[in-house]
């Protein structure tokens, strides 16, 4: 099970994994609501390294970036639900809209984004490329999202 970090613990944790010899996975989201969808990204995620780190979109980010009434789950929750899946070994909680800066603290290996962003910028890259790690995209389980799910469930208050 992982932990839910302070910045300052998890470069911590990074050194020592970078001392070992072995590999950190990094990704980021809002992880509002989460779904299989996640974990199944999450479980791929992992498999690329020895390590995975979250970084969780605080609720001001949330807001700023996914719209009135989001989050939905407040950013503590969603960090500590983060850390009790098996392929996290830590979360970070960030209030900035993008992971630069958590991506120049720790220096992740491989950065990892849903295949989404195989078709539009993803606004990190440059971060990683400036230190020299590198990108993997990972597709999506097809027809889960946190939007599908909020569909659906207004779908039901409809009736």
């Amino acid at each position: 099970m992982g932990e839910v970090l302070e910045l300052s613990q998890a470069r911590v944790l990074r050194e020592s994994l970078r001392k070992a010899g072995r590999t950190l996975v990094f990704t980021n989201g809002h992880f509002d609501l989460l779904h299989i969808g996640h974990l199944d990204y999450l479980e791929k995620a992992s498999q690329l390294g020895d390590a995975l780190f979250v970084g969780v979109n605080g609720d001001a980010s949330t807001a700023r970036l996914k719209g009135p009434g989001r989050p939905l789950v407040p950013a503590a929750e969603r960090a500590r639900l983060l850390a009790a899946l098996v392929p996290v070994a830590a979360v970070i909680i960030f209030q900035e809209d993008t992971a630069d800066n958590l991506l120049r603290a720790l220096q992740p290996d491989i950065y990892v984004k849903g295949g989404d962003y195989a078709d539009k910028p993803l606004p990190e890259r440059s971060a990683v490329d400036a230190y020299g790690g590198r990108v993997e995209l990972i597709e999506y389980l097809p027809q889960h999202s946190t939007t599908s799910v909020i569909e659906k469930i207004c779908r039901l208050s409809q009736d």
